[in-house]
């Protein structure tokens, strides 16, 4: 994501401090999944530096976010939980390697952006089942293609080059093509 508009939960009366968050992300950091997603990101050349992920205070409603040439922020008062930190290091790290894997990744054209946002949302683990049902949305079928749809479009909303109509439009365009490319995985977790 290129504006660090982002991906996660997060509670408007609560969160950590900046060094909590980051003992959270040097706990994220030794996840398998997370290990899998920086071997792959060096794999493809783009080894990321230890300060890559940083935990920080944000004045926006998001859990974190990727900027290119940056890396990625996690928004220490907007996470409470090692599950919120890990969720939003994994979507963020998709980012990243999209960002790496495609050379001509354009975060201002909205069918870039929406195929980087249909595969972290879907390859995250953003959409599972039980976060959706913390999060009020009780539907038993669909849930998780719906719940990708729903996110991809509020990350979109972020980006000054996309409207809602051009967000719902490269979201629809880029959709089948995006949701089954699992890359780095074998398939989606």
């Amino acid at each position: 994501m290129e504006d660090s508009a982002g991906s996660g939960n997060f509670d408007p009366y609560g969160g950590k401090t900046v060094q909590e968050c980051q003992d959270m992300i040097r706990t994220s950091l030794e996840t398998p999944t997370v290990k899998f997603l920086k071997e792959n990101l060096e794999k493809a050349g783009c080894g990321i530096a230890e300060n890559f992920i940083r935990a920080v205070k944000c004045s926006k409603q998001i859990g974190g976010g990727y900027v290119r040439g940056q890396g990625i922020i996690i928004c220490s008062n907007h996470m409470n939980l090692q599950d919120e930190v890990d969720r939003v290091v994994i979507h963020e790290l998709i980012h990243a390697y999209d960002d790496c894997r495609a050379a001509n990744l354009d975060w201002t054209n909205c069918a870039h952006h929406a195929c980087s946002e249909i595969r972290a949302g879907h390859l995250s683990g953003d959409c599972h089942f039980k976060r959706e049902l913390l999060r009020g949305h009780l539907k038993l079928r669909g849930h998780e293609q719906e719940c990708v749809k729903r996110r991809v479009m509020k990350s979109m909303a972020a980006n000054p080059y996309c409207s809602e109509t051009a967000s719902k439009e490269a979201m629809d365009a880029v959709w089948d093509v995006c949701y089954n490319d699992t890359e780095p995985f074998d398939r989606a977790p």
